[in-house]
């Protein structure tokens, strides 16, 4: 699988997600993204607790540890590369996570408008 140029939805170059936990698909810490990525886990998401419940509701539980996968759970404030149409629907019920703009891959811009992305950005 070969990664798309790592470039943002403001024009720049990729900045990290997160580490900790790590995230992408690629699971490097980027929300890189490549054509067999089908989830298009572009968005650098700040997770909250309503996002949260919203994913877990729809059967992403997001919270809940697996060891197994190497994954502790994630707790409002955490960062996280989310899926660009799962970002789109929490925007459309209302509960839509903070943004990283730095962070976000520019492929999500096939899915999500700069504006809507822009509504949410944290500063940095």
């Amino acid at each position: 699988m070969e990664k798309d140029p790592s470039f943002n939805v403001l024009g720049s170059t990729l900045q990290t997600c997160s580490t900790a936990p790590m995230t992408g698909f690629f699971r490097n810490g980027a929300c890189d993204t490549c054509a067999a990525d089908q989830g298009s886990h572009t968005v650098c998401a700040v997770m909250t607790a309503e996002f949260l419940a919203f994913s877990k509701y729809l059967g992403n539980d997001l919270t809940t540890p697996r060891p197994e996968f190497g994954f502790a759970g994630l707790n409002p404030g955490s960062s996280w590369c989310l899926c660009a149409s799962r970002f789109l629907q929490a925007h459309d019920e209302g509960c839509a996570p903070q943004v990283n703009l730095y962070a976000t891959h520019v492929r999500a811009l096939e899915i999500v408008p700069i504006d809507v992305l822009r509504l949410y950005a944290v500063s940095l």
